[in-house]
């Protein structure tokens, strides 16, 4: 008999590409309630940041964690976190969790020209 090991709505069908991208928008959920003009804003997840494009400049010592895109030729504005070089800093699901929502609410706190202490006031304190 073959089939999946788990059923769907068990965690462990869950890929860690898909967890990943709930924690993001776990992230972005909880910012939107304090900002609403968040909701204009695009949230992307990209495995790692491209060389070809500019996403990653090849002089820095550090691979970015995520970047902003600002709005142009009628996008929205967009914030792509990476997920490699996130997963790659983290040892278990609850540090991830608390990187990704430092890395998104860095990323707001570029976009709207605040420190990330005024986008969400618990920045840094976990």
């Amino acid at each position: 008999m073959r089939g999946p090991v788990a059923p769907p709505q068990v965690p462990l069908a869950v890929s860690r590409s898909e967890a990943f991208d709930d924690l993001v928008r776990d992230s972005v959920s909880r910012l939107e309630r304090r900002w609403p003009q968040l909701a204009g804003v695009e949230f992307a997840v990209q495995e790692v940041p491209r060389s070809d494009n500019g996403e990653l400049d090849e002089q820095a010592e550090a691979v970015p964690l995520g970047r902003v895109a600002e709005s142009k030729s009628g996008r929205p504005d967009r914030i792509v976190v990476y997920r490699r070089p996130v997963e790659i800093r983290t040892r278990n699901r609850d540090e991830r969790a608390l990187l990704v929502h430092e890395v998104v609410v860095e990323q707001v706190a570029e976009l709207l020209g605040l420190s990330p202490e005024s986008v969400d006031p618990r920045y840094g304190q976990d």
